[in-house]
């Protein structure tokens, strides 16, 4: 299939920006709170390596999905919990709580929210 790359190939910001669903701004924005550092070549072509992006979709889904904020995330790789970036199985919490997905604990800020408003 054309569009596909090997997961060792470097990937342009167009092609990880495509795959992540999200804007190439978000993807340079990164580049500014995490140790993300792609290569840059003629006319700053940013071409992103292999760890590169596994940390950017491991970024994105503790972003995206896991309701991390950015200052969360930076704390996570700060304490070296990301250990096994864009592995699925990597513990984020050292102790398990419970089972509460993330979407359970974005329903219940927004219950709490609607409280406090009330």
């Amino acid at each position: 299939m054309a569009g596909l790359k090997a997961d060792g190939a470097f990937r342009t910001i167009g092609e990880l920006s495509d795959e992540l669903g999200v804007a190439q701004h978000i993807l340079r924005y990164w580049e500014t709170k995490f140790p993300l550092k792609p290569l840059q070549r003629a006319g700053n072509r940013r071409y992103y390596r292999p760890a590169d992006v596994a940390l950017a979709r491991r970024i994105h889904q503790l972003l995206a999905k896991d309701g991390y904020t950015v200052r969360g995330v930076q704390k996570l790789l700060r304490e070296g919990r990301l250990d096994g970036v864009g592995q699925a199985e990597t513990p984020l919490l050292e102790e398990p709580t419970s089972d509460v997905s993330g979407a359970d604990l974005r329903r219940i800020r927004e219950r709490l929210k609607r409280a406090l408003d009330d």
